[in-house]
């Protein structure tokens, strides 16, 4: 008997190549799905780590860059030692080099990091751009450069590479004023009323860190004029989230830790318009006192931060940076009281300043698979899309 490759095909079927149609039991034809070509798992899981990697991580960069600069105040020989005798002393010699290496190590794994996500995910940063809570920390990689110039132990202000490095750093942040300010009065749905939120003291900070490293290397007309930008847009804003407008509530609970900035604003100004004045006058004691006042009254209630503190997140190193820029302030307020009571301050926040960032250290070295949560909300999953911010 001859057989045929006809008589070999089922009933109602018929064979065919991978990806032609297929008949089913209902003689209805389907077309055979073809897998796509899925990148290696090694490559998909550093995108998805790009994807969940946001500006927020340069707290850890603003926090060591801030330590840096401390450490680099009370080592400093022309402080007077009546002043910071107790804090000058127990500081290690080769500490502070350590601290600035490891924090412009830090700084510049983050930055490569986010050069890399710019080109990779760039949906994702255009995103955070319009996200009203993540386009404040596009400021912080400026800010921890300009930190880490002050805090350098290799260069003067003097020096000509100073001079260099100095617009920068500081270019992109008036860039970034010019077009988050122009957006908080020209356009409706950015104004300051709708967007508000501590975050967005990290836009002044940005100003006042800028005023003081121009002060520092002689240019006193940069200074003030950096400063007048930074200290008009604080008092409105300062204003407008006592006011409690939507934006001032919109803020998550994990990032309740941002509440710091409410303090570290003045605490900057104070520092800022000291290095313009060249002493610690009565307005620089306002803004420390303003300071102090904030800080008294954020650490009053701890039940604020309560939610944000059930599993460690990036979010708690927003912690060390505010309460460090509070204990370069006290310093200069001691250097220029010198009373008892002042260095006794200085002590008392410089060393809460420095138990915290090693707390965070610490709690980052064990944590690592917390850094980078699924439900992060500077996510690019959970950022909202442009027509979600146009209604």
């Amino acid at each position: 008997m001859e057989t045929t490759s006809d008589t070999l095909k089922p009933c109602g079927q018929e064979l065919s190549p991978k990806g032609a149609a297929l008949a089913d039991d209902d003689g209805s034809m389907l077309k055979a799905s073809v897998a796509p070509n899925k990148p290696p798992p090694m490559l998909a899981s550093r995108f998805a780590m790009l994807t969940r990697f946001h500006a927020g991580y340069f707290r850890i960069s603003l926090a060591l860059s801030g330590q840096a600069l401390l450490w680099r105040t009370l080592s400093d020989s022309s402080t007077e030692p009546s002043a910071l005798r107790p804090v000058a002393r127990s500081l290690p010699s080769a500490a502070f080099a350590l601290l600035w290496c490891l924090a412009l190590l830090t700084l510049v794994a983050l930055c490569a990091l986010y050069a890399a996500r710019c080109v990779v995910r760039f949906p994702a940063v255009r995103a955070e751009f319009r996200h009203h809570v993540g386009m404040n920390y596009l400021f912080a990689p400026w800010i921890s450069w300009l930190l880490l110039l002050q805090a350098t132990p290799f260069l003067r202000p003097e020096a000509p590479s100073y001079h260099l490095l100095w617009p920068a750093f500081s270019l992109p942040i008036l860039v970034l004023d010019v077009k988050v300010y122009g957006q908080w009065f020209t356009r409706g749905r950015k104004f300051l009323s709708m967007v508000a939120n501590p975050a967005s003291h990290m836009t002044v900070i940005a100003n006042l860190v800028t005023a003081r490293a121009a002060a520092k290397m002689g240019w006193h007309e940069g200074a003030v004029a950096m400063f007048a930008v930074g200290a008009a847009h604080y008092l409105v804003l300062f204003v407008t989230l006592y006011q409690r407008f939507l934006g001032s509530d919109s803020l998550p609970a994990m990032l309740r830790p941002v509440f710091f900035l409410f303090f570290a604003a003045p605490s900057m100004a104070s520092l800022a318009w000291c290095s313009i004045s060249m002493s610690f006058d009565t307005g620089c004691k306002m803004l420390f006192f303003l300071s102090l006042f904030l800080f008294a009254s954020l650490v009053s209630r701890p039940t604020l931060f309560k939610r944000a503190m059930r599993r460690f997140s990036v979010a708690w190193w927003a912690y060390s940076f505010p309460l460090t820029v509070l204990a370069l302030a006290a310093a200069e307020y001691a250097q220029g009281v010198r009373e008892p009571a002042a260095n006794v301050l200085v002590l008392v926040l410089a060393v809460l300043s420095v138990v915290v960032t090693l707390a965070l250290m610490v709690f980052t070295a064990f944590r690592t698979n917390d850094l980078l949560p699924h439900d992060d909300p500077f996510s690019a999953a959970t950022l909202p899309t442009r027509r979600t911010l146009a209604t």
